[in-house]
């Protein structure tokens, strides 16, 4: 695909993914090579249904998921709310499939984008915590001479700095080429290190997919094992994660009931269906598979200290300020973002976005979670908005 045919996908799950330009060649891409057809909607979405809460219950949460369907045109919005205590609410609103107007799954898995930074991340800084990583050390100590281009020298930039999104290393997702298929990690890193730097490494904060591709790269080296089969062990085993996984190279599917994934050429336009496909060109920057149930799960884990001991979970929680494309005030640690909240506060987490989903949700300090998910990337920034609204109401308990 061509750089504009890309934009779409360009960054993996960042929280403003909705504010960049769709392309009407992204459309015709999809359908070509994926043979996946155009749907219009059918009339119980167009005109709206009844929804109601998965306890039968409507509340604000709901009201908000509601409106994404209803007034934004989203085709489907699911919400899981996890009180201090641990107890759950689940909510859908929409259709899970444009076609046979079927229900949404009850907490369906979908793609969750750049949430898969967070595992990367975890990994890497429990590598940091047994010793075998430190932060500040070069990326040259332990893959020497792979990173190397125009500006681009691993000899000069930090672990710290890649996990951070400091390093000023250029964003492979605006190169990619014409071709969905399967993409190999070093095929990404290459096609990056092909581009002069953004930076010197440490003097900006800019977001790139290729500091995670490298992070996922360095695990894989210090490690000998795959960063899937690390995330697995280490963070879903672990702490008992049955509906998260890093897809097998190849698999395009989504295992698990789950709402479909569109793509919208533009307002009113036929929605196509992207459900499947191969999400290898995403990797270790925004590849899994989840529920909003599952992530509320590992964010609580996380920021409660079962997954990094303290000095490790501390550096995570040091940020620097992050611009675009994330919200007014957000700020980015370790591969973890801190969001402001209308009640005052912070809340933990980060966004994923991948055609067809968009996610977004963390952790309050209160103990508070709360994770959406809607079944298309949002073409305007007043949508965007309004799927972080629903998550501002649900972690502020209104």
């Amino acid at each position: 695909m061509s750089e504009q045919t890309w934009q779409k996908f360009r960054s993996s799950g960042r929280p403003q993914e909705g504010r960049r330009r769709v392309v009407a060649a992204a459309a015709a891409v999809v359908v070509g090579v994926m043979a996946m057809g155009a749907l219009a909607p059918p009339a119980a979405y167009a005109a709206g249904r009844p929804d109601t809460v998965a306890s039968g219950r409507s509340d604000s949460v709901q009201q908000g998921l509601n409106a994404l369907v209803h007034s934004d045109g989203l085709p489907a919005a699911l919400a899981s709310v996890q009180d201090r205590w641990g107890h759950t609410r689940t909510y859908t609103a929409g259709v899970g499939d444009v076609a046979s107007g079927s229900e949404v799954p009850v907490d369906g898995q979908v793609r969750i984008g750049s949430n898969t930074k967070v595992f990367t991340a975890v990994v890497v800084l429990q590598l940091v915590g047994e010793g075998k990583i430190r932060l500040d050390a070069k990326v040259d100590t332990y893959l020497p001479g792979l990173v190397r281009g125009e500006g681009i020298d691993g000899r000069r930039i930090t672990v710290r700095q890649i996990l951070q999104q400091t390093s000023g290393l250029p964003n492979y997702t605006n190169y990619l080429g014409d071709d969905v298929r399967y993409f190999e990690p070093r095929e990404l890193l290459d096609l990056a290190l092909q581009h002069k730097a953004d930076f010197d490494p440490g003097k900006k904060w800019a977001y790139s997919n290729t500091n995670y591709v490298l992070a996922g790269l360095l695990v894989q080296k210090v490690t000998g094992r795959s960063i899937a089969e690390e995330i697995d062990q280490r963070i879903i085993k672990e702490i008992g994660l049955r509906h998260t996984y890093f897809p097998a190279p190849g698999d395009a599917t989504i295992r698990e009931p789950h709402p479909k994934g569109y793509y919208q050429d533009a307002a009113g336009a036929p929605l196509v269906d992207v459900t499947e496909m191969d999400p290898s060109w995403a990797w270790s920057a925004g590849g899994m598979i989840s529920t909003n149930s599952d992530l509320n799960g590992f964010f609580t884990a996380l920021l409660g200290g079962r997954l990094l001991p303290p000095a490790q979970l501390a550096q995570m929680r040091t940020t620097v300020p992050a611009g675009y494309p994330f919200a007014s005030g957000a700020r980015y640690g370790l591969g973890l973002v801190s969001t402001p909240l209308s009640c005052g506060g912070v809340y933990w987490g980060h966004g994923g976005s991948f055609p067809g989903y968009e996610t977004r949700g963390g952790v309050t300090s209160k103990g508070r979670a709360a994770n959406v998910a809607v079944t298309i990337q949002p073409t305007d920034e007043a949508a965007m908005k309004h799927v972080e609204s629903v998550v501002d109401t649900a972690l502020c308990g209104r």
